[in-house]
């Protein structure tokens, strides 16, 4: 039995083909102006960079709410500099979750008080241009997007619960916290899941047949919790029906033990991971807890980069945890 640092929590022997014989978790960066690392997290290979959200902050400059994306260079041979920097596109109004999509990155903008959110695609090189490709569902604005996956015959999936709407930055919700498939190719976009309390994240498994879905109903959007609430993983089946999917089959997965599963995705194996309470969760794709990788704070996201590579968003910090090679997120596969 391998003897593992405190950060690498072992609930079935399993993970520890995950974590490999000597996993490391290392800082790689802290702000303590900010809450830097909160969301998306998107690893960009060609550059070996890395594209993150904020928490919801007040800017001491101007007194108003805002989030920041920065885009972070980071280390390579071993290294341990980095260099963050700050930018500002046009068109994506309160970014959250995100995801590599055509040589860029696909944000999910929550909107403001004065115009709306929803899906925003932004260049990954200066001078970072974007433009927001969705906004409303039957000329209803969304609520707050929040995060978002692509599947491999191009349609995005994301999730939109009311978390802008409770913290003040967006109007009175005026569709159900729902999930959502847009076909770019067709400009449609259809309801495909509801019954949530607040629907966050969501990923696909490697064959792309089960879709999971966080439900973080426990926490609102003032900070305020209710054990009574969901803070669940959902699983559907995806399926085909007259030429359009369909999720099925909607069962829970899993319960976060601590807090709430947030950002969601799933490795090559199958195995489900998700940022906790206490950070980062693995299951199986059995439903069944097979380790942690601790992180005081917990982590609301968190993304693969490569060769066994994660980088986990701590609010303040950024960490890289560098488990066996042979771990592999689905979505990039390296």
């Amino acid at each position: 039995m391998v003897t593992y640092p405190r950060a690498f929590a072992v609930f079935d022997e399993v993970v520890e083909d995950l974590f490999g014989p000597s996993p490391i978790l290392e800082l790689l960066h802290e702000n303590t102006e900010y809450p830097f690392a909160h969301e998306a997290g998107v690893f960009m290979q060609q550059d070996n960079s890395l594209f993150i959200t904020s928490n919801l902050f007040t800017d001491p400059g101007t007194q108003s709410r805002r989030i920041q994306i920065t885009r972070v260079l980071l280390p390579r041979n071993g290294g341990r500099a980095i260099q963050c920097e700050e930018i500002s596109p046009d068109q994506v109004p309160m970014a959250n979750g995100a995801v590599n999509y055509k040589d860029g990155v696909l944000f999910c903008a929550q909107g403001s008080q004065n115009g709306p959110g929803g899906l925003a695609f932004m260049e990954s090189k200066p001078p970072y241009k974007s433009h927001l490709m969705l906004t409303s569902f039957y000329g209803r604005d969304f609520n707050s997007v929040n995060d978002v996956v692509v599947h491999s015959d191009g349609s995005v999936w994301f999730t939109d619960p009311i978390y802008g709407f409770e913290q003040g930055i967006r109007p009175k919700p005026r569709l159900p916290c729902q999930v959502y498939r847009f076909d770019p190719v067709r400009n449609a976009v259809r309801a495909v899941a509801d019954g949530f309390g607040r629907p966050n994240g969501i990923c696909f498994s490697p064959d792309e047949k089960t879709v999971y879905i966080t439900d973080t109903d426990w926490v609102h959007g003032d900070g305020s919790t209710d054990e009574f609430r969901a803070s669940h993983i959902y699983a559907f089946d995806l399926v085909d029906y007259a030429g359009q999917p369909f999720l099925i089959n909607r069962r829970l997965f899993a319960m976060a033990d601590t807090g709430i599963p947030d950002g969601i995705k799933c490795d090559v194996h199958g195995n489900v991971y998700s940022g906790c309470g206490d950070g980062v969760n693995i299951w199986s794709a059995g439903g069944v807890l097979l380790g942690k990788i601790l992180v005081d704070g917990g982590a609301a996201n968190f993304c693969f980069g490569r060769d066994g590579e994660m980088f986990i968003l701590n609010e303040h910090r950024l960490w890289r945890a560098q488990l066996a090679s042979c771990t592999k997120g689905a979505l990039l596969g390296i």
